[in-house]
């Protein structure tokens, strides 16, 4: 997590309330050699993660086209967002809203531009950018009132600028626009009831079923604590860690606190067999597709997360030797004295 931005993993979450674009016609340009060699050339760097590259090649194949291939443009935005370069994706959703065909493709471009001013006014929380977010939130709102994902980063955007009321509206009324079964549906609730926690760096949420059977979600642990494990069968370094996570898991029994151990294996076998071994008692998920390692962006193991009974990320270490123990012995203390959110009660 860059401790100078507005935690990354809030741009995933947020927005997957929007909707796609509506697809187009084929237009000439798409028959054009040097726009297809132009979007070759970015995709291949982009798989290559070489991202600067990528999106001057993206930007070359957008020119070709006119700037009209709303496809290129969302890649660019989102790249440019990945890499912090908030102002240049402010532009590019601007450009999105140039070509829009009706009021939904306005109103999720509307919503792209100010998710970047958003990120842009970064934790110093710039009235004038968080001001002009507002105001291109309200436009989709306006264009698309349905718009799931304005409503709720206009509520971020206005608890920032302590409009409190405001801000409980704007989630109240997403609320309206998702299902419960959306992992995003119990964040927006917990804001709702208190939208000052939305200023909070708050870990992503996200529905898993375990190993067992049962359902995790992060939103709905009672008020308990989490601590958030990833780890593999084949890191050597997760395996010297073991003993140590099973002293927690003992220790800890019967305390306000939910493990949950997200294993980078493939083979699944090799997995389950590995945990009945070393009898890993609690929640476990593999995470055979990253899914939620790009979440909290991570990119090696082991690596731990403490998130406290709000929902909010405390804590982020990696490698062996890190005092999670001690981390979590203070946040279950906090979390027996506090009352925990009546959102907050369902658990697994």
């Amino acid at each position: 997590m860059r401790p100078s931005a507005l935690p990354a993993a809030l741009l995933f979450c947020s927005l997957a309330f929007l909707p796609t674009l509506h697809a187009q016609s084929a237009p000439d340009y798409k028959s054009n050699p040097k726009f297809t060699a132009a979007m070759t050339e970015a995709k291949q760097l982009e798989r290559q993660r070489q991202t600067f590259f990528a999106i001057e090649a993206y930007k070359k194949a957008s020119k070709i086209a006119e700037g009209k291939d709303s496809a290129c443009l969302e890649t660019i935005f989102t790249l440019q967002m990945k890499s912090g370069s908030y102002k240049d994706a402010a532009a590019t959703a601007a450009a999105l809203e140039a070509i829009a065909a009706n009021p939904t493709d306005k109103s999720y471009a509307e919503t792209k531009r100010g998710h970047a001013l958003f990120f842009q006014a970064g934790e110093k929380n710039k009235p004038d950018l968080l001001n002009a977010a507002d105001a291109a939130f309200k436009s989709a709102i306006t264009d698309n009132p349905k718009n799931a994902s304005a409503h709720y980063l206009d509520g971020q955007v206005l608890a920032r600028l302590n409009q409190i009321d405001a801000a409980r509206d704007q989630f109240k009324t997403c609320l309206t626009c998702v299902s419960p079964s959306d992992p995003s549906y119990l964040r927006a609730q917990h804001f709702a009831e208190d939208p000052t926690l939305s200023t909070h760096k708050m870990a992503p949420p996200f529905t898993v079923t375990a190993l067992d059977g049962s359902k995790f979600s992060l939103d709905a642990m009672g008020g308990r604590v989490v601590l958030i494990d990833f780890w593999a069968t084949w890191c050597g370094p997760c395996n010297e860690e073991l003993p140590h996570m099973k002293k927690i898991a003992k220790e800890f029994a019967g305390q306000p606190l939910v493990i949950i151990s997200v294993s980078w294996d493939n083979d699944e076998t090799k997995w389950k067999n590995f945990i009945d071994k070393n009898e890993m008692t609690w929640t476990q998920y593999r995470d055979a597709d990253h899914h939620l390692s790009n979440l909290f962006q991570i990119n090696s193991i082991p690596h731990y997360f403490t998130i406290d009974s709000d929902g909010v990320l405390t804590a982020e270490m990696m490698g062996s030797g890190s005092d999670v123990e001690g981390k979590l012995k203070k946040l279950i203390a906090r979390a027996k004295t506090s009352t925990p959110s009546p959102l907050n009660h369902v658990g697994n």
